[in-house]
Formats: C-alpha cells, structure tokens, sequence
C-alpha cells in the first residue's frame, strides 16, 4: 500500500515531513556526502544574522545524560555570502529551502527578511526569536509575547504574502501557548517546536563551568518529552496552525510521536551527530510505522492523539452521564 507523506506548512507544500534541524547541519553540505538532499523534505538552514559572527568562545560543547549541550554562538558568515554561495548550491542539489533568520532587534529580522525577500528556491523562513533582545536589556525574544509579536509583525509587513514565516519559540517559559498566540496573530503560518533548552555543565574537576560561554542549550532524547508536550498544548489551542516539531527524534517512531501530538513535519537534529543519515532513516521508519498503523496519508495522522483523547472522554461513563 502507498502512502502520501506529502505535507503542508502554511502555504508551502513538501513532498516528506522530515527536515533537517536548523544548526545541526549548516547548510546541508557535510550531509550531502551521506544522501540526496532532494530526498527529504526540506533543509533548514542554521540561523543566519545580519552580519558574518565569529560564536562564542571554546569549549562550545558539553556531553549530558540522553543529550548534549551547544553553546556556538550562531557563528556564520552572514546573510551576504550566504545568499551568494548557499542557497545556489541548495537549488543546485534539488533541495527544498528554509531559511532560517536571526538578529538582536526587530529591526535586524526585517533586514533580512528584506533581502530574502525576492531571492529564488526559498519554501519558506524560520525565525529564530530564540535570540536575546539588545534593546530589552538582553531578554530572549520568544520569552516575551511584545517582543515575539513584534519580531514577526516586522517579518510579516516585509515580505507580505511571499514567503510563508515559521516561528521558532523557546520552551523557557511559564505558558507557550501564549507566546504562539502572539506570533500567530502577528502572521505567523506556523510554529516551530521546540528550540533547546537553556542549561549548564560544571566541571567538577576545575569546578568552572565547562562551557565557554557558560551556558548552553540543550538538545537530545532528554529533552523531546517537553517538546511532544509543547506540540500537543500548541495544537490543541490552534488545530489549524501548522507546527514543525523538533527535539530529540533519534526514529521514526520518535517522529511518529510528534505528528500524534500535533505536528505537520519533523526535524532531526543532533542525532545526525552520531549518524549522518539519521534524517532518511527516520523519514524511512515512519513510512513503515504510518503504514503498519493504516494511515493511508500522513495529514490523518497528523493530531491523531487528540482524536482519540476526545473519543475516549466521550465513551467514559462519567463524561456521557451514565
């Protein structure tokens, strides 16, 4: 039996929903050497900011119990050259594009939405709002309903109805669903959950903190519980928004977890760091998965979890009134 893994997020289509996971593959080269690109969904790109940045300093990494800690930085060679060298050969190699974009003030993501605004082969941007304000005494964007809503109102009055805007939110914070109420009514098409966690390692043998720049993010299996969480609360308040989810999919099954929760598509991200093809691995698991569970199309399954939690409660004695 063929199954269509085709998916949506907003008005861009997608022939699979597995994505790569912005920063866990620049742009797509070193994986490239492991698969066709063409055959997953779509690359996202790691966030790219205004001018070239040179990251945080080193150690940038840490090992955690069922993850990893990250402190990069967002260090990339800024949207000039980016636009002049990684996008032609992500259209070269037949992948789908999205980009994801970064600043430290409103203005800085309207600049880059600006300058993506016209260039070919992009499906859609991911805006990273997991970045600290500088004009609000460092605050992160995403933990702040103004300033997430501001960002993407920003982003939203540049490029109009041409590209659709994925906002990346953070899950350090008391209730997201608010925060995607705001990016949502501010024109976002849809959500991307969940971006790492904050977090820190000390070493206890010089009893410093072992990252450079102190803290990290922190991203692995530990972490996609809170993620499968957050995409169930975030689809059951907008069932029509469409959410990217993300965080600690190691397999198809992990993926499948995700889109029962809510999600329209999938990224996987660091477990690429421990094999290259994770990504078409995944993709291939959860064909078989949705096929062994009789979905004949991935979009039915797509908030499956939330069906069956209704169909339940419907049969419970208590709630019919028996």
């Amino acid at each position: 039996m063929s199954i269509d893994l085709s998916t949506t997020l907003g008005p861009a289509w997608f022939p699979t929903p597995i994505f790569t996971a912005s920063g866990c593959a620049s742009s797509g080269r070193e994986l490239a050497q492991f698969f066709p690109l063409k055959n997953i969904g779509a690359v996202v790109t790691k966030s790219i900011m205004v001018k070239a940045r040179p990251g945080r300093p080193t150690p940038r990494m840490a090992e955690t119990p069922s993850g990893m800690l990250n402190s990069i930085g967002l260090q990339g060679p800024g949207i000039d050259s980016f636009i002049a060298n990684d996008i032609p050969w992500l259209v070269e190699q037949g992948a789908r594009i999205i980009v994801s974009i970064a600043g430290e003030t409103v203005d800085e993501y309207a600049t880059l939405a600006r300058r993506l605004r016209s260039v070919p082969g992009i499906s859609a941007l991911e805006v990273n709002i997991s970045c600290p304000n500088v004009e609000n005494r460092g605050m992160v964007f995403a933990c702040d309903p103004v300033s997430s809503r501001a960002v993407i109102d920003g982003v939203r009055r540049i490029i109009g109805g041409d590209l659709p805007i994925i906002a990346k939110l953070s899950p350090d914070v008391t209730d997201i669903v608010a925060i995607a109420r705001e990016v949502v009514n501010a024109g976002a098409d849809g959500v991307a959950l969940i971006n790492t966690l904050l977090g820190m390692v000390i070493n206890t043998e010089t009893m410093r903190p072992h990252l450079g720049g102190k803290t990290g993010g922190l991203s692995g299996p530990a972490i996609r519980p809170v993620a499968v969480r957050a995409i169930y609360q975030v689809h059951q308040a907008f069932p029509k928004v469409p959410i990217l989810g993300m965080g600690g999919v190691r397999s198809g099954r992990d993926a499948f977890e995700m889109i029962l929760a809510g999600a329209s598509g999938v990224s996987v991200g660091t477990a690429t760091f421990g094999n290259p093809r994770a990504t078409l691995d995944v993709q291939e698991e959860l064909e078989v998965i949705l096929t062994e569970k009789g979905f004949t199309t991935l979009r039915s399954a797509v908030g499956f979890a939330h069906r069956q939690d209704r169909q339940d409660r419907q049969d419970s004695p208590e709630m019919s009134g028996e």
